[in-house]
């Protein structure tokens, strides 16, 4: 049969293209990086005879555990599959930045495992706008239910959340391992299983993606959530009264609504407002709580 010219193969070359390219500027880009290091800056001696800018490749490839040859093929933009393990001890090495480290991965056509703690949408503006939310609770979550920023409030609303690790601060995970976290929430089985539900909705545009993989692993150990998950249950993001049982000031209702940080459904700004007099004035005593635990 006959190929014809609207059909899917000539545009083979035009992909090939646009990896060569990435494989040029990835070239550039590791260069770049590499020439700005000292060798005092990791640990290296710099030697008499030394007359590269920055460290040389064979120092490079041996702070990241790869073979000479491997990296050198690397800078010469040559088309060889570069894993994320890799990657990320490229990144380490070449002390890349959280924008660099992201722009390393964009260029090689990976997602990032471990991507940045620090959200790019966590900037002093929306840090200041969490304080002024007070004494109402509000939180910065991404998709997947990382809590990457909180006021004080929200962080005594559920748990004392600042003696929780920064890598178990996740919803999800809170939701089902976290017996205070549970204890807190009044309509437990209802909540977990809507989380599930809305987790399982947007994982399905990440189903690829390493750390949502890894998440999904995590939560599948909890017998609570496989059962959940196993439903196949999917639900969209909604505003929705809620009520709490907080271990300092008793029982609170909150009506519940996300302020999105950008067009895609990606960060969010998680805000709680009291339903009533009797939760707003909770609310005050568990701010006041929690200025008096952090001194003022």
């Amino acid at each position: 049969m006959a190929i014809t010219a609207d059909q899917a193969v000539p545009d083979a070359p035009a992909e090939e293209g646009v990896s060569e390219v990435r494989r040029h500027e990835l070239a550039d880009f590791l260069r770049s990086r590499r020439e700005r290091i000292s060798p005092e800056l990791v640990g290296l001696p710099r030697g008499p005879r030394r007359r590269t800018p920055g460290l040389r490749r064979e120092e490079v490839a041996h702070l990241s555990a790869v073979g000479v040859t491997w990296y050198t093929w690397l800078e010469q933009a040559r088309d060889i599959q570069v894993s994320v393990q890799v990657l990320d001890a490229l990144a380490r090495a070449l002390l890349l930045d959280p924008t660099e480290r992201a722009h390393l991965f964009q260029l090689a056509g990976a997602v990032d495992p471990a991507p940045a703690t620090v959200c790019p949408a966590i900037t002093p503006a929306v840090r200041g706008l969490l304080e002024q939310m007070e004494p109402f609770p509000a939180a910065v979550q991404n998709s997947r239910y990382d809590i990457l920023a909180h006021n004080r409030t929200y962080g005594l609303l559920f748990c004392d959340l600042d003696a929780v690790p920064p890598e178990d601060r996740n919803c999800l995970i809170l939701s089902f391992t976290h017996a205070e976290w549970q204890s807190s929430i009044v309509h437990l089985d209802e909540a977990q299983r809507l989380m599930a539900a809305r987790f399982r909705a947007t994982m399905a545009g990440h189903l690829a993606e390493p750390a949502w993989k890894v998440l999904l692993q995590r939560l599948r150990e909890s017998p609570g959530f496989r059962q959940v998950w196993d439903r196949h249950e999917v639900v969209a993001h909604r505003s929705k009264r809620k009520e709490f049982d907080n271990r300092y000031v008793g029982r609170v209702s909150l009506d519940h609504a996300d302020l999105w940080l950008g067009p895609a459904p990606g960060p969010r700004i998680v805000t709680y407002a009291p339903a009533d007099d009797v939760s707003r004035e909770r609310l005050e005593r568990l701010h006041a709580l929690a200025l008096e635990r952090r001194g003022g």
